[in-house]
């Protein structure tokens, strides 16, 4: 459904997300918060339901009853980010992967919704159109949409501020760690990369040329004068011998053997070469036991954790001596890294369990270690196959072994300028890549039959192709000035000259970098490699430096340096001003989110941080004072940003253990101390006497509230659904407090 946009309307409206998981469960509690103080200022706070479990329905109108159906509020937002009147706080949400998107309908489906299975291996034209829907939600479906301009990431002062008076634990690096990155650096994506600038407006094809003639892959790709266009494969042969390699490495050196993929993000891609490391891992398992998975729907693309569960359906002697073969390589091979121990749940579990760039930061975090299957941590072979950038992480390895942990009470910030609107880069290379079937040449052609790329490829290789469009380039080198002009903050563009795609880049930005006045500032382009150590020498020294990067590498250094810095990247302040002129705020990581839903399932406590949203709702408020005059917004957003600061300095951020403070009495004391602070600002009398009264009974009433918010736990609770929660179940179970909920109801008057 599209939207039309109303500029009335909209002008002070925030659309506050709803998406999944912990986040989702904290939107209860918060939003009614956030709707009531946003009220005095006249703004509107609604919702678009953009999670997991709403993306699938709204591809399936067809299927389901009329009060079922369900809008689809990404397409909408997608609209809406496009006009100035864009105003969206958007949470952390799913990025399914098959695993996720299958427990999401096996779960609607039990809830009365008549939506189809996924069809592992479509053979119908029935099959095939299901099966197209469903990948319309797979892996990274949101960002794409609503990203319609570039990123600017950084910590907010008051975080960094806390994290240097109170820092975090960091584990011991010594100079003979055997931890390392294992990385192709040839015959992979990187390494084969083609890249072209359009010289006009044009529409593309994609080709396969093999013995049996030619097949198109993907036609009509319209692409628009200056955009980098790049190809590129990896050669599957060269993969397999590579993991083979390492699985090898990893026994024979005694280290745990781990694997980091994107298989959310890269969702066509990742999850084929995940599965190529689960038949390297099992090689004796596969060669006798392939054809009866392949059989009964079981991937290893899927993961093993997937497979396991799967063998229950089996014929009873195949399940068991799959069984069997499996126990016996895990035995005979170099001991995994583990997700979780005590359940016996590995890093080949589930593909979308270890995600690069949150897993890498972590295992540095720690000294260099993982945990192994005897619940101890361990120097780990950390395989990244594609080499663009591994040599990140191996250089803040080498950098820790060098000169031991880094200390996040001195240490500097490595704020991050991204290149991330319209799709850039590999993140928008989904609908064009391809699992090869046979042998041939992969052809990129314009219009007038003119062969721009190819690849000789082979069967199973994977190819893809991606775009950057020219105006998305432009305002990211504009933001990047600007930020360096703003923070007297060096600003280095990580752009690699022996990389096709970045040659493009860097021509580009030398073009657009003259159309801004960079007197005195210090701007460098470096490779990913120098400039990694380049600030990383910064750091040590307690100084900042600004990484300008592309999307991929925004998302890993957006968790890379805040983990080491601030123990966690979900703090970050991610602001994505709109090239169309409204804004995006962004509130941080959603890594730890299921283990935060099962422990609040299991003891009704909820220990995720809003932080991030804090910060994201004051950027929102203050995005109306600069483009709408709204000074009322403006005040609500300094006041919270003070409350923010007390919030940190008095430790009200949510405790891991139940019976202490969780996510919902962390609500309250942002709460208060909002409160207070619009009570006691001088800026506008009218908006001190609304809430003077307001503040007063809160802090009267703070015992009992807190009482009522820590006693409920301890005992599990009722969700009524994990991806497709029950309504009146959540709010009962984040409301708990009718004192609370009536004072906050009080400034709806």
């Amino acid at each position: 459904m599209k939207t039309t946009v109303n500029r009335e309307a909209h002008m002070a409206q925030i659309i506050y997300t709803r998406t999944d998981e912990a986040p989702l469960l904290a939107t209860y509690s918060l939003k009614p918060i956030i709707e009531a103080f946003a009220r005095k200022a006249g703004i509107d706070v609604t919702t678009r339901d953009i999670s997991l479990a709403s993306r699938v329905l709204a591809q399936f109108p067809d299927y389901l009853k009329e009060d079922q159906r369900h809008s689809d509020a990404l397409a909408e937002l997608g609209d809406l980010a496009k006009t100035p009147e864009a105003n969206i706080i958007k949470l952390p949400n799913i990025s399914a992967s098959v695993p996720q998107l299958k427990a999401t309908i096996k779960e609607l489906q039990s809830q009365g919704f008549a939506i189809p299975n996924y069809p592992e291996e479509p053979s119908t034209d029935e099959e095939r159109d299901i099966r197209a829907r469903y990948d319309r939600v797979k892996g990274s479906a949101v960002n794409p949409v609503l990203r319609e301009g570039n990123s600017d990431r950084r910590a907010p002062k008051a975080v960094k501020q806390y994290a240097q008076a109170h820092p975090h634990s960091m584990g011991e690096w010594t100079a003979d760690s055997k931890t390392q990155v294992a990385t192709m650096g040839e015959n992979d994506f990187r390494s084969n990369e083609q890249s072209v600038i359009m010289p006009a407006d044009d529409t593309l094809t994609i080709r396969h040329v093999g013995a049996a003639g030619t097949s198109v892959l993907k036609d009509d790709l319209k692409v628009l004068k200056g955009e980098i266009v790049d190809s590129t494969f990896m050669d599957v042969a060269r993969l397999d011998a590579f993991l083979k390699e390492q699985v090898a490495k990893a026994k024979e050196t005694g280290v745990l053997f781990s694997v980091h993929l994107k298989a959310t993000m890269m969702k066509v891609s990742d999850p084929i070469l995940f599965g190529h490391v689960i038949t390297t891992f099992f090689p004796q398992t596969f060669a006798n036991y392939g054809d009866v998975l392949a059989k009964a729907g079981l991937s290893p693309a899927d993961g093993l954790g997937a497979i396991l569960a799967g063998l229950d359906e089996l014929d009873g002697d195949d399940a068991e001596q799959i069984k069997e073969s499996i126990s016996k390589e895990l035995e005979e091979g170099p001991a995994l890294a583990m997700v979780n121990s005590d359940k016996g749940i590995t890093n080949l579990h589930v593909p979308s369990d270890v995600i690069v760039d949150a897993s890498m930061p972590a295992m540095i975090r720690i000294g260099g270690k993982m945990w192994g299957p005897d619940g101890n941590e361990a120097d780990t072979l950390a395989v990244i196959p594609d080499s663009s950038y591994a040599g990140v992480y191996q250089t803040v390895i080498d950098d820790c072994k060098a000169h031991g942990a880094y200390d996040p009470a001195t240490m500097g910030s490595v704020p991050n300028v991204g290149l991330m609107a319209q799709k850039a880069e590999e993140y928008g290379s989904h609908d064009k890549t391809f699992e090869i079937k046979e042998e041939g040449t992969v052809e990129v052609v314009n219009s007038a039959g003119e062969v721009l790329m190819s690849h000789k490829v082979s069967a199973g290789d994977i190819w893809r192709a991606c775009q950057t469009k020219d105006i998305p380039v432009r305002d990211w080198v504009k933001l990047a000035v600007t930020r360096a002009r703003l923070s007297e903050t060096p600003a280095v563009f990580w752009l690699d000259e022996t990389r096709a795609h970045d040659r493009n880049l860097i021509e580009k930005v030398n073009e657009y970098l003259k159309e801004h006045d960079t007197d005195g500032l210090d701007i460098r382009i470096m490779n990913p490699v120098d400039a990694t150590q380049f600030s990383l020498d910064r750091i040590r020294e307690g100084k900042d430096t600004i990484s300008v990067t592309g999307n991929v590498l925004r998302d890993y250094n957006t968790d890379l340096f805040p983990i080491l810095e601030l123990g966690t990247s979900a703090k970050m302040l991610s602001v994505v001003p709109l090239i169309a002129g409204g804004g995006l705020f962004e509130t941080g990581a959603g890594g730890s989110a299921p283990k935060h839903v099962q422990q609040l399932v299991e003891e009704n406590h909820l220990r995720w941080d809003s932080l991030g949203e804090f910060f994201a709702i004051a950027e929102s408020l203050r995005h109306f004072k600069l483009s709408d005059g709204n000074e009322r917004a403006g005040v609500l957003a300094s006041t919270l940003d003070d409350a923010t600061a007390t919030f940190l300095e008095e430790n009200r951020s949510p405790s891991r253990k139940v019976g202490e403070i969780d996510n919902r009495s962390s609500h309250f004391y942002l709460t208060l101390y909002w409160a207070e602070e619009l009570a006691k600002q001088t800026d506008d009398a009218e908006l001190a006497q609304a809430f003077e009264p307001i503040a007063r009974e809160l802090r009267e009433q703070e015992e009992a509230i807190t009482k009522d918010l820590i006693e409920v736990q301890g005992e599990g609770v009722d969700l009524g659904g994990y991806y497709n929660p029950d309504d009146a179940k959540v709010t009962e179970v984040m409301r708990p407090s009718t004192t609370f909920n009536d004072i906050i109801a009080k400034l709806g008057r």
